[in-house]
């Protein structure tokens, strides 16, 4: 197998080899559900979503699982707004008197929209971080046994994950502990270390009664990095294939997280990958300075498609930079691909649907996937394929047009794009492949009624198209479509 990896753990692109032959483990770092979902989390899921729908195409059998942080100090905060008089006042997305527990399932739902509405296809597992306490307990507790944490000596009930017990604590990120700064994560009392992480925070007075839970240590609730390990190791195992997640979790998140596995005597992650953050016009985005946008806006701007192909048009690792006419741009390039297909299918006919495979796709297009998922290769060879098939289908012939387009559609299922927009419960490339037909089958009729001079029937028929959102334009070739914004 020729796919290659760049992993942040050892700063190389090296070979990747799956740990059992024909299956691959992959976990990403899903959201702390405490509010909307923003670009930063949605451009990670479409990078895990590439990563996962190439490692099917290479023909590996994917374990998918994505986090759900659904307790948090953040979420806590967020519901002791909601019970402050005049809060809906200052913030409409917030619910009057809406328990910790509500609010993160409520924000849950809105990552799920999200996610499907982009395309991004449900993992194996989605496991709950209050879903698995006694699994935190046992990692606990197995720390302190190995030396590597200990309880608060004060009676407050936290427990620690000692740093310096660790040698290879800031390996990840290639940093000196002494030059770090102190772990923000629970306050410091009883630390031996200002840098020593919470693995288990004591219950406080102010804390409500349903955000903690009785331990060995004292009545409280996790910590947020101790939470990821306990739960990638119930389902992927003590070691794994990938671990994913944006780049700004890289430390302190996925540094304590590998510290504490590790310790514990778990292999953990191979390769570790990150995806690089999306800037506004070279800014960081920011609610402060008001230059951020959501997904919902970018989708009511341009369509889930065009938000998904501009999310996912960069390098995984690269910075992605949004500007005013970054989905103009995207979507020129998305009406390029689907004018192609729809005037393809209408002369060949919509290849059937079937899973991709390394073998069915260009090898430029596979060679690029291969090189660290190199989507911005691999959509030059997209593009180039449907220029030459334009040209067949100008010069007549089909035999070309045939093969460009099924290497076309094969591209764009790999990239995800025949999904966005799609219903979660359905494939969309399923959806893409029935409309082409029932459009094509249209247009076949109205040629049928032009030829027989039923001039009547043949307009109806693009009326009734046209009313439908599909514009149809004529040529010596016949004729083509597109998609309408209305």
């Amino acid at each position: 197998m020729s796919l290659r990896f760049y992993d942040t753990a050892r700063a190389e692109v090296r070979p990747f080899e799956p740990i059992e032959p024909g299956k691959a483990g992959l976990y990403y770092c899903g959201a702390t559900v405490q509010g909307m979902p923003h670009v930063g989390h949605v451009r990670s899921a479409i990078a895990f979503d590439q990563l996962t729908r190439w490692l099917e195409a290479r023909g590996l059998r994917v374990t998918v699982v994505r986090n759900v942080t659904d307790i948090d100090d953040k979420i806590l905060a967020k519901s002791e707004d909601s019970f402050r008089d005049g809060a809906v006042d200052a913030d409409p997305a917030i619910v009057p008197d809406e328990p910790w527990w509500a609010l993160a399932y409520r924000f849950e739902q809105e990552f799920h929209r999200a996610y499907a509405a982009l395309g991004v296809r449900r993992p194996t597992y989605e496991p709950r971080a209050t879903g698995h306490i006694p699994e935190m307990h046992a990692l606990i507790a197995l720390l302190i046994d190995r030396g590597h944490a200990y309880p608060s000596p004060d009676g407050s009930g936290d427990v620690y994950f000692d740093v310096r017990s660790w040698p290879a604590y800031g390996s990840l990120t290639r940093q000196d502990i002494d030059d770090m700064q102190a772990a923000p994560d629970a306050d410091p009392r009883g630390k031996r270390d200002p840098r020593d992480f919470a693995l288990w925070k004591g219950a406080k007075d102010t804390d409500p009664v349903t955000a903690s839970w009785s331990s060995p240590w004292g009545a409280g609730r996790p910590g947020w990095h101790l939470e990821c390990s306990s739960m990638v190791t119930k389902y992927l195992g003590a070691e794994f294939d990938i671990h994913g997640g944006g780049l700004d979790l890289r430390f302190p998140h996925h540094e304590n997280e590998m510290a504490q596995s590790q310790a514990a005597g778990h292999a953990f992650a191979r390769f570790w990958m990150h995806n690089g953050m999306v800037t506004y016009g070279g800014e960081k985005m920011s609610k402060s300075i008001g230059n951020t946008v959501s997904p919902q806006e970018m989708i009511d701007a341009a369509g889930p498609r065009v938000v998904r192909y501009y999310l996912g048009q960069a390098h995984y690792r690269s910075v992605l930079d949004y500007r005013e006419t970054s989905l103009q741009e995207a979507g020129a390039a998305v009406a390029r691909i689907d004018g192609f297909i729809g005037k393809a299918s209408a002369r060949v006919g919509a290849p059937a649907p079937r899973p991709v495979a390394a073998a069915d796709l260009p090898p430029a297009f596979a060679d690029a996937m291969d090189d660290d998922l190199n989507v911005p290769q691999a959509l030059a060879v997209l593009h180039t394929t449907v220029r030459s098939g334009n040209t067949a289908l100008a010069s007549g012939d089909d035999a070309a047009v045939e093969a460009a387009l099924a290497a076309v559609v094969a591209m764009t299922g790999v990239l995800g794009l025949d999904d966005a927009g799609s219903p979660a419960t359905t494939s969309g490339t399923a959806v893409s492949r029935t409309l082409e037909a029932l459009i094509g089958d249209r247009i076949a009729e109205r040629a049928d009624a032009r030829a027989a001079r039923d001039w009547a029937r043949a307009d109806a028929i693009r009326d009734a198209l046209a009313a439908a959102g599909v514009a149809l334009e004529d040529s010596a070739d016949g004729a083509g479509w597109s998609l309408t914004d209305g």
